[in-house]
This record gives C-alpha cells, sequence and structure tokens, in this order.
C-alpha cells in the first residue's frame, strides 16, 4: 500500500456501533463491565480509550511499526522513553538537540542518577569514541533542531548493534513520510505529533512507534502508569490531520526549497541550513535516507545581530512570530530566546547556534508570497 492510501486509511474503519466513517470520539473516563474484571477490552481511558487505540493503530502504520503508543505531549513520549533506564545508565545525545529534551534530559533525569552526553553525532567517530560500559542508549535527532544538521542512522545503529544499546530517533522533523528510522535499525522511533502528524496548530500530542512486543509492553506499562495519555479529542484531531500528510507534506518541501534558495541568494544573509542545499554538509546523507528534505530550515545573517534578527522578524507579516512548527501556517522562531533559551549560552554557542540565528518552519501558502514578505523584512535590516 502506498503511503497516501495509509495516510487516508490507516486507523480507519467504519464504527461498529454506527458504521460513522470517521472513528468516534469515545467522551468516556469509565466503562461498563458485566462483572468485576470482566470487560469488552476497556476499563478506563488512562489504559485505553477506543479513539486514541485507532490512533496508535494509525501511528504504527505510518513508520511500517508493531505498535504505536500515544502520549499527552511529544515531551510526555521521550518522558517514557527515558523511564526505561535506571541510575547509572548512559545516554549519548546529539550536541544539537531540541531545547527541551536539553531541559528535561539535565534538570529532571540526571539528578536522579542517568548521565547525558552531547556529542556531535554527524561523526560517527566522534560517537564511537564516546560510548563507554555504561551506554544504554543513542538519542538521534535528524535533522536536528535548530541547525538542520543531519545524522546518519543506519551507521549510528549499525555502530551499536549488538552491544545493548537502544537506537530512539526523533523522526518529528522528518515525520514518516520523509524517513523511515525502524527500517534503518532503530529501535524506537518518537515524534511530537504536535507538529507535522496533527499539522494544524491545534493538538498537542506525542507518538512512539517500535517493533519489539517485549519493548512496547514496557512503555505501555510506563504509559498507563504515569498517566501521560493524550484524551479522545486530541487523538481525534491527530487522525484527521494524518490524513493529509503526504499531501501537506510535498507542499512543505516545495516551499521549504523555495524559501532556502532565495536566502542563500540574499547578500544579508550568511549561511543557510537546510539539507537540499548541495553545499550543506549532510546533503549526501540526506539524500540516501530522506525521501525529500523537509519543511524545516535556519540561517543566520552577516554579523551575527541578535538586534537585527529581531527587527527581521517584527517586519513580517507572513510569516507568525510562534513557537512550534509543522502546522499549515509559516511560522518563525529565535532559538536562542526562544526554543533552546534553556541551553546555556556557552553551550549553545558552541555547538553552532548563534545570536542571529532564525528558525523557519514552512507552511503551505503560495511561495511566492514567502518569499515576498522575506524581501520586505530583509530591506529593513
Amino acid at each position: 500500500m502506498k503511503f497516501g492510501t495509509k495516510a487516508v486509511q490507516s486507523g480507519n474503519g467504519p464504527d461498529p456501533a454506527t458504521g460513522a466513517v470517521m472513528t468516534p470520539i469515545y467522551q468516556t473516563s469509565t466503562y461498563h463491565q458485566a462483572s468485576p474484571g470482566q470487560h469488552k477490552g476497556y476499563e478506563y481511558s488512562r489504559s485505553g480509550n477506543p479513539t486514541r487505540a485507532s490512533l496508535e493503530t494509525a501511528l504504527a502504520q505510518l513508520e511500517d511499526a508493531r505498535f504505536g503508543l500515544a502520549f499527552s505531549s511529544g515531551m510526555g513520549a521521550e518522558d517514557a522513553i527515558i523511564k526505561l533506564l535506571k541510575p547509572g545508565d548512559e545516554v549519548i545525545c546529539t550536541n544539537d538537540l531540541y531545547g527541551g529534551s536539553y531541559r528535561m534530559f539535565v534538570h529532571i533525569f540526571q539528578p536522579l542518577g542517568i548521565r547525558f552526553r552531547f556529542v556531535d553525532m554527524g561523526s560517527t567517530e566522534q560517537v564511537a569514541a564516546a560510548l563507554t560500559p555504561a551506554t544504554r542508549m543513542l538519542w538521534i535527532e535528524t535533522p536536528t533542531n535548530p541547525l538542520i544538521k543531519i545524522i546518519d542512522i543506519a551507521a549510528l545503529t549499525q555502530l551499536v548493534k549488538g552491544k545493548g544499546i537502544l537506537t530512539v530517533v526523533d523522526n518529528t522533523f522528518a515525520t514518516p513520510y520523509l524517513q523511515s528510522p525502524l527500517k534503518l535499525g532503530a529501535d524506537i522511533v518518537v515524534h511530537s505529533a504536535t507538529k507535522y502528524l496533527a499539522g494544524h496548530s491545534d493538538v498537542v500530542l506525542g507518538a512512539i512507534m517500535l517493533d519489539d512486543e517485549e519493548l512496547r509492553n514496557r512503555l505501555f506499562f510506563i504509559q498507563k502508569s504515569c498517566g501521560a495519555v493524550p484524551g479522545p479529542m486530541d487523538s481525534f484531531l491527530t487522525l484527521r490531520g494524518i490524513k493529509t500528510l503526504h499531501v501537506r507534506m510535498e507542499r512543505h518541501c516545495q516551499n521549504a526549497a523555495a524559501v532556502a534558495q532565495y536566502l542563500a541568494g540574499h547578500p544579508k544573509v550568511a549561511v543557510v541550513n537546510w539539507p537540499g542545499l548541495s553545499e550543506h554538509p549532510g546533503h549526501a546523507v540526506a539524500r540516501k535516507q530522506m525521501r525529500a528534505f523537509g519543511g524545516m530550515l535556519s540561517f543566520s545573517l552577516k554579523g551575527d545581530s541578535q538586534a537585527d534578527a529581531f527587527k527581521l522578524m517584527e517586519k513580517l507579516r507572513i510569516f507568525t512570530l510562534a513557537e512550534s512548527l509543522g502546522g499549515v501556517e509559516s511560522l518563525i522562531g529565535h532559538p536562542a530566546t526562544m526554543t533552546h533559551a534553556s541551553i546555556p549560552e556557552a553551550e549553545r554557542l558552541k555547538a553552532g547556534l548563534s545570536n542571529s540565528l532564525i528558525r523557519i518552519s514552512a507552511g503551505i501558502e503560495d511561495a511566492e508570497d514567502l518569499l515576498a514578505d522575506l524581501e520586505q523584512a530583509l530591506a529593513a535590516v
């Protein structure tokens, strides 16, 4: 089955009670039992809900996985994955990491005895050198947030194969439409489904997809026990969004290409980070492991002036200055003061996240209007 058909049909089927084509919103917290302990698959909505079950089926099918689990947020999904570990375990992460992940890893789990080390995962050699007998997990983001670096998933999963190290890939930026980490050897795929999967900036939801049944059961136990589950309305809205994922991603990629090429030729722009540009350091790997180059890009200005970056963003009329990404509308943000403000400045600068870096989530508007908006804003800098 082709991806577009899967996106429309996954998790879908006539409701057995009414024949409804769309999965109903089962807005209930509890379920009737014929006698104590005797129920028809559902007992309490923290452990299971029919709307959420349809979504979890759809999530698994999108990633060609055996299992899917839905959470109340992307961070809720990440929290569950780290809870697979124990004090003394070590996680090797990319040094260009989403600020919310960094904050949770360093400020929540590190004090509990789990160690996190941040390295340049663009270099397989650096990852190999960082491994220790305590390493139990590789945490891979690709493309990374916000520098849009590309990490070779197959190379890193092969590096740790047979060593008792789980490989987790945050596939939020690429989506299952552009990249299939499980087929490249990953053990777990995690998404902030808030972004492209739901796609309309009206949902907060997280997702995990995987093949290993024992690992799925451990994560389900954490999900049920700790309670970071999405409600039926958010599950319904994400199912609705998934149906157009392939169509939206095609336009996101087209618009990102137009914006990246425009910025790359602008005299006020120092560097553009988008893997579709032939000069991008990860271009060859992206061509190998992605089906297209994605809707996310970032760029910095000549002179690296934060004041100029602010001026540019404040002048925009179509791009919306806001947190998050992956919605149908084009969003722009300043990572150093927004999404990555929790990362200490010295570490941020060391990783290459400069003061003038601007991140763009290209929406699905007409590309000509986006370019005109950037043109008038850059003229004011």
